[in-house]
């Protein structure tokens, strides 16, 4: 059975997610939420976990936090297991509360932690549940936003430290409220869904942590040995369709063949799955819109030119994507 690699060392920061099962709701009442909030406090305590950001929703929650041990997964399991007891005693009831394993994505610094504390935060609103996040009480979003003391257990100061303000909670609200129009910009450092950061931090992770051999149960671990070096595939797939990189990327008017074939790059590119739109974008000196609309475009070309396809699959067995 498929599961989730994960990779644990000390001083690894994470965002932590995990839902009901079946997506049912895993609070039923502030009893749960409050018994919930106490046992994030043992967790900080017993696994030596640092805490920085929570939501609590209906059927799911999300946590930052670093570990000071390699002992994430254990410290979930302990988690998961202690609040499915205290929301049964609470509820009456029984079985499975959680759906399956845990989600965890490894967050490469500090400044990521900020952008990821206002998508944090702004749950609530998503969902409709509120208005205005400050009228949802179970996130540390006012601990960060006004100025309300924190619990012990909750580390606000390494997120707090990175906004240069006077005021910086006044600072961090329009953050978050701003935070809409980053939302794509985030997700696009997600890499093979394990690691929010930079090529080289996934680099770095690869040279600690890749087995020498594919593992069937671990299929984040198999992409992560497929991962080539973007740079290099680019240049590759550029020289196979006899275009420039450097010449694209400085130039602003290029021919009509030259301009399918800087699309069929862009398709090829998108297709590996290991690129995100901004990545090809800062590669071929255009916008992060218009990547996705020349992919798109082309795609819809290949379903009706036959003559285009071919063309595609032998340069994309030349390239091996």
């Amino acid at each position: 059975m498929a599961r989730q690699w994960r990779i644990e060392y000390p001083g690894a920061l994470y965002h932590v997610l995990s839902r009901g099962n079946d997506r049912q709701a895993i609070f039923s009442s502030d009893k749960d939420r409050k018994a919930f909030l106490d046992l994030i406090q043992q967790l900080c305590e017993r696994f030596g976990i640092e805490v920085f950001a929570y939501v609590l929703m209906g059927n799911h929650y999300h946590l930052l936090l670093r570990i000071t041990q390699a002992n994430l997964s254990k410290a979930m399991q302990w988690l998961g297991t202690a609040y499915t007891l205290r929301f049964h005693a609470n509820n009456g009831t029984g079985g499975h509360l959680f759906q399956g394993r845990f989600k965890s994505i490894i967050v490469e610094n500090d400044a990521y932690l900020l952008r990821l504390s206002c998508y944090i935060h702004r749950n609530p609103l998503r969902a409709g549940i509120v208005t205005r996040i400050a009228d949802y009480p179970w996130s540390s979003y006012p601990f960060y936003a006004y100025k309300k003391k924190p619990p012990a257990w909750l580390a606000t100061g390494l997120i707090m430290n990175q906004i240069h303000a006077k005021d910086r909670h006044a600072a961090y609200r329009r953050k978050v409220q701003q935070y809409s129009d980053e939302k794509g910009s985030l997700w696009e450092d997600v890499k093979h869904g394990l690691v929010f950061g930079s090529q080289s931090f996934l680099d770095q992770l690869k040279s600690r942590f890749l087995k020498s051999h594919p593992d069937a149960e671990l299929p984040q671990h198999n992409r992560l040995m497929l991962d080539v070096d973007v740079q290099q595939l680019a240049e590759k797939a550029a020289r196979a369709l006899g275009l420039d990189l450097a010449k694209l990327k400085n130039t602003r008017r290029i021919g009509s063949d030259e301009k399918d074939r800087r699309d069929m790059l862009i398709y090829l590119l998108w297709q590996t799955g290991g690129l995100s739109n901004q990545k090809i974008a800062s590669m071929l000196g255009m916008t992060y819109s218009s990547i996705s609309r020349r992919a798109s475009m082309l795609k819809r070309r290949l379903r009706t030119d036959h003559e285009l396809m071919t063309q595609y699959e032998t340069i994309k067995s030349q390239i091996k994507v």
